[in-house]
């Protein structure tokens, strides 16, 4: 086993080190949506989660910096759209890492608007339209926490995940047999 670089407590840890350690978590690829009409933006997210089911509401990390934050602050809502595994494309057009800004992003893939006016993607895994609720703002970011009010499913999907760079396909019956495959490589169950 080779050992790891160890970053001391003692100092402050850099934004590199961060960047570095984060890339070992296996993040679900979302885009988050904004804005109403030709007044849109968006961007891609790995930082979201469920917050509650009862009532339903999610929590994602924004940096105050964005294009998409002005926006959220100014219509109070915004759409989930978590991406499937062929939907890579569109969750890079929402990096801007292509230099792609505000209704530009949305070029290329179909979407329909719920709530009041949120673009969500058809053909997602989820789209899901969320009520701003509350919005902390700490340091860059700003968490935000958004009420469900509008829900779509799809029937079945791969899943699009980012981990160490790289955008990876999570299937849930292939990987599933994978995994038993590796976890139980030649033990048989006794009777």
């Amino acid at each position: 086993m080779t050992s790891a670089p160890i970053v001391q407590l003692n100092r402050e840890v850099s934004a590199h080190d961060f960047r570095g350690a984060m890339r070992h978590l296996v993040g679900a690829v979302s885009v988050i949506t904004v804005g109403r009409g030709e007044d849109i933006s968006g961007m891609t997210v790995t930082s979201l989660s469920s917050l509650s089911v009862d009532p339903p509401s999610l929590i994602v990390s924004v940096n105050r910096a964005a294009s998409s934050w002005p926006l959220l602050k100014r219509y109070g809502w915004f759409g989930v759209n978590i991406l499937r595994h062929d939907q890579t494309g569109i969750a890079e057009r929402f990096s801007g890492s292509n230099g792609l800004k505000g209704a530009e992003r949305f070029a290329g893939a179909e979407w329909i608007s719920r709530g009041p006016g949120v673009p969500l993607l058809v053909g997602a895994l989820a789209a899901i339209a969320c009520e701003v609720e509350e919005i902390v703002e700490r340091h860059s970011h700003g968490i935000v926490i958004g009420r469900v009010r509008y829900l779509q499913v799809a029937p079945q999907g791969s899943a699009l995940a980012y981990w160490h760079g790289d955008y990876v396909a999570i299937d849930r019956d292939e990987d599933f047999v994978r995994l038993a495959e590796v976890s139980f490589p030649t033990q048989r169950l006794r009777r």
